[in-house]
């Protein structure tokens, strides 16, 4: 598995980012994708997920509204729009593929979403006057 995520950076506190992951190793399209983000000193935290089809998205309650997630299959990349920012946003931000257990709940494949170095290295987001 190979994700390698881009687009982060130094943003204004009420400013844009778009982040993408584009991806390879793995079939992309049976797969659903997850967005997750690690803050120095706290948990990784799923912050969004995504269909293998793309239909539907859900979102962690602290972006939900300010946040989209978007696949295009034809290029192997997900994508994280990501607005309203502030500084509780700032973090490592992640890729990693998945599938949802019992319907509802995402799964993450692999060891860890947050610091595999093995499959991508993430994107820092910092969030900053």
């Amino acid at each position: 598995v190979k994700l390698v995520e881009s687009g982060g950076g130094l943003v204004q506190p009420g400013g844009s980012l778009t982040l993408s992951c584009a991806s390879a190793g793995f079939s992309f399209t049976n797969y659903a994708m997850g967005w997750y983000r690690q803050a120095p000193g706290k948990e990784c935290e799923l912050v969004a997920d995504i269909t293998d089809d793309g239909a539907s998205a859900n979102y962690a309650d602290s972006v939900k509204g300010r946040f989209t997630f978007s696949r295009a299959d034809a290029k192997n990349t997900v994508y994280l729009q990501m607005n309203s920012l502030n500084a509780e946003d700032t973090a490592v931000y992640y890729c990693n593929p998945g599938y949802y257990a019992g319907g509802v709940e995402f799964i993450h494949l692999g060891p860890r979403p947050c610091g595999n170095t093995y499959w991508g290295q993430g994107t820092q987001v910092t969030v900053s006057s």
